[in-house]
């Protein structure tokens, strides 16, 4: 069987708004910038084939020599994002060029592993897409603008999203071409022409650094893997 190839966009070119001015990806974490742990992980999945690195522009230099200095032989590229996440992995489809699937991760979840890496890719092998996911533990409530519960969900059937999503190349990319809507995840978008996103388990401690106490938690997490 002819190997297929696979492509993993790293999204890491947010504006670390809620970090009380310390960048995410570039923080320490366990000795290493945040986003090294990420490079790391997919550099030594055996799956993966090329890497791209989004950032962005106050990153880019820094990253190039970061990305220089530890040798990563399948990061392809570092290049700038936009204005929105999904017009930063547009970017990064634009240069990786033609691959059978397309792994897409955040940049500022550190604690990915090679483990849910490969998880993804074969659970995509069954729809074409899927996402990393785990159950909704908390209550869910839906409330207006007056914050008066309207709704309650039943929790049973709530998974809170994660990365990476994983994607057959032509799907991605007919997405990214097609749909114009502003989402949140790249699975959105797949939705949105009618494809069937498969769940797999991620972890709960596949967290997103977002504030300062995310970056503590992780600090946590790392210690105690």
């Amino acid at each position: 069987m002819i190997k297929q190839k696979v492509g993993a966009i790293i999204a890491a070119a947010g504006e670390s708004r809620r970090m009380g001015g310390v960048d995410k990806v570039m923080a320490l974490l366990g000795g290493k910038a945040v986003l090294a742990w990420v490079i790391d992980a997919f550099q030594r999945c055996n799956s993966i084939d090329h890497i791209i690195v989004i950032v962005n522009r106050e990153n880019l230099k820094q990253c190039q020599q970061l990305v220089a200095g530890q040798g990563w032989s399948k990061v392809s590229d570092v290049c700038l994002g936009g204005r929105r996440r999904q017009d930063s992995v547009a970017a990064g489809l634009g240069r990786l060029g033609q691959c059978d699937w397309i792994v897409i991760h955040d940049g500022a979840r550190p604690l990915i592993t090679v483990d849910l890496i490969e998880r993804g890719l074969e659970a995509a092998g069954e729809t074409g897409a899927a996402v990393a996911a785990v159950p909704v533990t908390d209550t869910i409530k839906v409330a207006g603008d007056d914050r008066l519960v309207q709704q309650t969900l039943p929790r049973h059937s709530l998974w809170t999203v994660q990365t990476p999503q994983v994607f057959r190349f032509d799907i991605i990319t007919e997405a990214y071409r097609q749909v114009e809507a502003e989402v949140t995840d790249d699975a959105s978008l797949v939705e949105m022409l009618g494809y069937k996103v498969k769940l797999y388990l991620g972890t709960y401690d596949n967290i997103k650094v977002t504030t300062p106490d995310d970056l503590a938690l992780a600090k946590w997490l790392l210690c105690h893997r």
